[in-house]
């Protein structure tokens, strides 16, 4: 049983002028991806359907997939017509195939590699699907704090039956989807004194009206308190706040201008909950701010970082360095701001935007505002 997985992957250019991966060509060419050592469930997972798993990395995400999901990530990684809205998701590195995936799932099941908790007939249920190798978001944040925001006012697609629309019109009655096109679906927060998340489950957000979604967004952007433990100084956290806010802003715009229906999608929030660094993060977020202003090209600066980090890589032979200790994680922007969750998203030629995913949007933009203002009001004191 072997660790290469055969994932298709060419490459082409962002606006940005970086690399990104894109979906196969035609020719049918496979580059191995290199997916070492034992698979686990998510375990950052707060949204969405079980059954995401991640490389033993952390890297990246198996995510199992139905035939529409895969294919708009296709689209969207070879569509130049998409270029802006790309930006906002994350990286695709290509698919794996029901027996790929089998192959793998079996395989690390029966001892060669194991997968966490599974026995081999659970192993084939996890691989009933195709599935799709994306960017895991959350691995660049040392305590990822993540936040799972349902988007969109129609909770049903299409082809849904009369009986499970009517169901779902009901959820998005008796919840907040309806009226604010938002649906808080799950979130985690690091606690500064265990250093272990603290999960929200979907339950909350189900349970809560309209105007407790303020009170949600307190919950996912805390301040350590005497009552409290989780959380940043304000100082820190108002920066993060306000870079969330004009990432989401630049999403509604791209949004507004692609003519599409999006049910069952979610912008997914990640921001760093380790004090010490998202203070390392957001120093520099603004010296690179600096920068831009002075005409530099800090996106080229990006770049040779990150070769000097794949040269170094390279140089010790093996993942994470030759001693089995994990390499300090690059320091970045200490937020991110992603629209994921594609299996019943399609273009619309000529329907226009999808209004409710707009409206969902606006009520981010407005719960951030309120926090943003409250955090201030903190700083200033």
């Amino acid at each position: 049983m072997t660790d290469l997985l055969s994932v298709p992957s060419t490459s082409r250019s962002t606006p940005s002028g970086t690399s990104s991966p894109r979906s196969p060509s035609t020719s049918g060419t496979h580059t191995p991806l290199s997916v070492s050592g034992t698979i686990t469930p998510l375990s950052s997972q707060v949204g969405g359907h079980q059954g995401v798993q991640s490389t033993a990395d952390g890297s990246l995400i198996i995510k199992p997939a139905l035939p529409a999901e895969a294919a708009f990530y296709q689209q969207l990684a070879s569509d130049a017509g998409l270029d802006e809205l790309r930006a906002f998701t994350p990286k695709f590195l290509g698919t794996l195939t029901l027996e790929e995936r089998a192959a793998v799932a079996v395989g690390r099941a029966e001892g060669k590699g194991d997968v966490e908790g599974k026995g081999v007939s659970e192993a084939y249920k996890a691989a009933e699907k195709d599935s799709l190798v994306l960017e895991n978001v959350s691995h660049a944040f040392a305590r990822p704090n993540i936040l799972d925001i349902k988007l969109g006012t129609v909770l049903y697609d299409e082809s849904a039956t009369p009986e499970k629309r009517a169901r779902m019109e009901e959820t998005a009655r008796k919840t907040t989807s309806l009226e604010t096109g938002v649906r808080l679906t799950g979130f985690q927060v690091y606690d500064n004194a265990t250093g272990k998340p603290v999960p929200t489950g979907k339950e909350y957000g189900k349970s809560i009206k309209v105007s407790d979604l303020p009170d949600g967004m307190r919950r996912f952007f805390p301040v350590p308190s005497s009552s409290s433990t989780q959380g940043l100084p304000a100082s820190t956290l108002l920066p993060i706040l306000e870079g969330i806010r004009d990432i989401v802003e630049q999403l509604r715009y791209v949004l507004s201008e692609i003519e599409l229906r999006m049910v069952g999608g979610s912008v997914l929030i990640v921001y760093e909950g380790d004090a010490g660094r998202a203070e390392e993060c957001v120093k520099w977020l603004e010296d690179r701010a600096e920068k831009a202003e002075m005409g530099l090209d800090v996106d080229e600066e990006d770049d040779d970082d990150e070769e000097e980090e794949e040269s170094e890589g390279e140089s010790e032979g093996e993942e994470g360095g030759g001693d089995g200790v994990e390499k300090p994680k690059k320091v970045g922007a200490p937020f991110a701001v992603k629209l994921i969750d594609f299996a019943h998203t399609r273009l619309v030629p000529g329907e226009g935007p999808d209004e409710g995913v707009l409206l969902g949007l606006d009520t981010v933009l407005k719960l951030l505002a309120g926090r943003i203002e409250e955090v201030e009001a903190l700083v200033s004191e």
